[in-house]
């Protein structure tokens, strides 16, 4: 049995874990890197059709967006997950999907206009239903039986609708080990949904640390706090711009809104208009409503069992045309726009940074962590100028961070879960930045005498006998641009037909004349 570690890796995105036990290879996570890569990452050591199945912490695109690429592969198998996990998953992948091919199609035509060629998306939309077909749904707490000797169950990670840690109990020759990944753990006391839950034992502990080195600092009423900002901007004729992940934040954002409008906490500017210009964000407002049995905590259920959407309230406007997202820039209102991505790195909300950003009476207001060298983490840093859609835009609107919505642990948070988890043998540290990886885990070594690692990429774990061996980090070279992602889709297609190959040993010679005829074809056709 062993483990490679792959993706998240002395990074905070792009979470992927290997695994073969039991027969099986499978595995944990396969997200898509968000903002710069500073580390190499290993691939996965098996062809994607060689993969048995998935086991899935959560939604978000870092820990799932390159399940459609998987797909592409020639992976058949199962995708298992929380069953509001699936539900996100299918607009989730379909919307990451339409981001592929739309900014594919848009280079196309850049680059044809140059003399180039066309450029391929990393996936399609076929790709993203194909993926999203393999999903298993489960239940939380749930003991599954994966296949004989793999054991799986799902915890309430408590940091996004359907999001879970993952138990994981592997027996071969009578010897069982139990793995404990973290996912994302979760903030207490976020709106919505409940506080992250517990679990007892493990024996190799997989955690995530994003903020393993700081303490969210919460304003004492975050109602209070938001609508103070409202109130200023509006008072000085300003519209508040609201970068927010689609999935999580935007309903967590509604949940307080409504409670300031019922409230009367924004004076003289009754019936101000909020914008939510997502179609993703739309969709998954309805799925945070469909499984509101299963994940809402007991003040979201309060409203609930009182016949009140505490996700909605008058005055909420849903843009889902391209038309009504361009009106809302034409309207003097002043008004809220909440919009994707949360980071600034693609979506409607550049647009309306592009519109809003060079203006002093408006507001940029960012609720939820920007990662390196994005758009996002840029204007926080107090950026000048930003270029959009080719434009130098100045930066004149004031841009405000609102501490404590994170829907992250701090190392508060992270200390309470870790101290939960008896007969650990060893932890290790993911998903953070390089430096935060390394903190951390000299923190749980010399707090908790736990034995710690922060692996790199291509690090392995020997699950029997505990023995690990880290990798040596190679960071990506800082001129280099990569593969394109048709260049990707080519390599995958290539270890698709380098493992129909090796398992063609046993065809007649007939069979295998054919194949031969077929590929030589195949060759001549693009030699040429």
């Amino acid at each position: 049995m062993k483990l490679v570690f792959l993706g998240a890796a002395h990074e905070v995105t792009g979470s992927c874990t290997y695994i073969e036990a039991c027969g099986k290879k499978f595995l944990v996570d396969f997200g898509m890197e968000q903002g710069i890569n500073y580390f190499e990452n290993e691939k996965v050591p098996c062809p994607p059709s060689s993969i048995d199945f998935v086991l899935l912490t959560h939604a978000h695109i870092d820990h799932s967006g390159l399940l459609p690429l998987l797909y592409a592969g020639g992976f058949s198998g199962q995708i298992h997950s929380t069953k509001a996990t699936a539900n996100l998953c299918s607009i989730m992948l379909r919307d990451s999907a339409h981001i592929q091919e739309f900014e594919a199609e848009w280079r196309s035509r850049k680059g044809r206009r140059k003399g180039g060629g066309d450029v391929e998306p990393l996936y399609t939309m076929a790709d993203a239903e194909g993926a999203i077909a393999c999903f298993v749904p489960h239940d939380y707490d749930e003991q599954i039986d994966i296949c004989p000797g793999i054991k799986v169950r799902y915890t309430d990670a408590g940091h996004l609708l359907g999001s879970s840690s993952i138990e994981l109990w592997l027996t071969e020759e009578d010897q069982t080990r139990k793995l404990l990944f973290s996912g994302d753990i979760g903030n207490h006391k976020q709106p919505l949904i409940r506080d992250p839950q517990y679990v007892d034992t493990a024996d190799y502990v997989i955690m995530e640390a994003t903020y393993g080195n700081r303490r969210h600092d919460p304003p004492k009423d975050y109602v209070q706090a938001f609508a103070q900002i409202i109130q200023t901007t509006f008072d000085r004729g300003g519209n508040v711009v609201i970068p927010s992940f689609a999935v999580g934040r935007t309903q967590e954002l509604l949940y307080f809104l409504r409670q300031i409008k019922a409230q009367g906490l924004v004076r003289n500017h009754a019936g101000f208009p909020v914008y939510v210009d997502s179609p993703l964000a739309i969709e998954a407002t309805r799925i945070f409503i469909e499984n509101k049995d299963s994940c809402f905590d007991e003040e979201a259920m309060s409203f609930v069992n009182r016949g009140i959407n505490p996700i909605t309230f008058d005055d909420l406007n849903l843009a889902t045309t391209s038309d009504e997202s361009r009106a809302i820039n034409f309207d003097n209102t002043p008004k809220i726009i909440i919009s994707a991505s949360g980071m600034c790195e693609a979506g409607r909300i550049k647009h309306h940074l592009k519109h809003n950003l060079w203006k002093p009476e408006n507001t940029v207001l960012f609720v939820g962590y920007q990662a390196l060298n994005t758009l996002g983490r840029s204007l926080v840093e107090g950026a000048k100028t930003v270029k959009l859609f080719g434009e130098e835009i100045s930066v004149k609107a004031q841009i405000l961070v609102l501490a404590g919505i994170s829907g992250h642990a701090d190392v508060d948070g992270l200390n309470g879960w870790i101290s939960s988890v008896k007969g650990v043998k060893k932890v290790f540290v993911n998903h953070s930045e390089a430096s935060v990886a390394d903190e951390f885990t000299a923190h749980l070594k010399k707090d908790f005498g736990l034995e710690a690692y922060a692996p790199y990429s291509g690090g392995v774990l020997n699950i029997l006998t505990g023995e690990f061996t880290n990798a040596a980090p190679i960071p990506v070279e800082k001129k280099s641009k990569g593969f394109s992602p048709g260049y990707q889709r080519l390599v995958a297609s290539l270890e698709r037909l380098t493992a129909l190959v090796n398992r063609s040993s046993g065809l007649t010679n007939k069979e295998l004349a054919k194949m031969t005829d077929t590929l030589n074809n195949l060759c001549s056709k693009w030699e040429d």
